[in-house]
């Protein structure tokens, strides 16, 4: 792993040097669009509602809009913004670890050590345990102020961003005011129904059965040589503004195909079948799949 962010932990008089890390990645297959028709790779291209011009991103400012109004928000006006380079994590509170709700969880990123002796951050760590305590901290990523929850993880502190007060919307459904009345028959038959289902957690007995099968998918494609060179997928660029050479896509996609089952000993005729579309490049399998949940329990972001 690479360190994302250095800096030092601070509270009162103690001072814990640490480095920062990302503590999850995805899993996903990374996927593109192209044409139906050819294989050719689909681009977007920025362009302007007003004059239709094609912009550059040196030409591209950020705007606010309220629904009625516009607001332009150029380079100079987001440079006027203060802006954090602090290189502490703050402690501001130790609040019991049961009083964070789960959904204000957001990224995770792990702390290492980054001093020869390793005492403070021992220390920290052994005390939030034993006092079941989480640390509310703010510090600096990227430019942007952040809340968050700093906390132990086995051997390893661990801060979690959390999400501002304000970002998590109120839950209110009429449907939850109607008073509905429970036997203790029904409350003994659901809770013996949770008991049979009950187990210790474990993750890595759940796996992202949809990205497994997409990768298998992507890699029996490959082995049947229905794959195609990825320079293939892109057109030709204008020559120094002297007209452009046109290549014909679907005879050269044609030819890639069949040159590849011809490797594989397969027969190279039947041209007037469409070529096959482009798979994704074959990756190997991840170290670990990631949890599929039982159940629904918070957004993603």
């Amino acid at each position: 792993m690479r360190s994302i962010w250095k800096g030092s932990i601070a509270f009162g008089l103690v001072n814990v040097p640490v480095k920062v890390y990302s503590a999850t990645e995805s899993h996903d297959v990374s996927m593109h669009q192209v044409h139906d028709k050819d294989g050719g790779r689909i681009r977007y291209k920025r362009r302007c509602e007003v004059c239709g011009e094609e912009v550059d991103y040196d030409n591209i400012d950020k705007a606010y809009d309220d629904g009625e109004q516009t607001v332009v928000l150029t380079d100079e006006d987001m440079e006027s913004l203060p802006v954090e380079k602090n290189r502490e994590i703050d402690v501001v509170e130790f609040v019991p670890s049961d009083q964070v709700d789960p959904i204000m969880l957001d990224r995770a990123y792990y702390l290492e050590p980054d001093s020869k002796s390793t005492k403070s951050y021992v220390l920290l760590r052994q005390t939030l345990e034993k006092t079941d305590r989480t640390a509310i901290v703010h510090f600096t990523l990227r430019q942007k102020t952040r809340l968050a929850a700093l906390r132990v993880r086995g051997d390893v502190m661990m801060i979690q961003t959390l999400l501002w007060d304000d970002e998590v919307r109120e839950a209110k459904f009429p449907s939850l005011d109607e008073r509905v009345k429970i036997s203790d028959k029904e409350l003994k038959m659901a809770a013996s129904l949770v008991d049979s289902f009950s187990a210790d957690f474990d993750p890595s007995e759940f796996t992202d059965d949809y990205q497994v099968q997409l990768r298998e998918l992507v890699e029996a494609k490959l082995e049947k040589g229905e794959g195609f060179s990825t320079e293939e997928t892109f057109g030709e660029t204008e020559d120094d503004g002297e007209g452009s050479n046109v290549v014909d896509l679907m005879e050269a996609l044609r030819r890639s195909v069949e040159k590849n089952r011809e490797k594989k000993g397969g027969a190279a005729e039947d041209e007037k079948k469409p070529a096959a579309k482009k798979a994704a490049p074959k990756k190997t399998a991840p170290k670990k799949a990631a949890p599929r949940k039982k159940a629904a329990q918070k957004k993603g972001a």
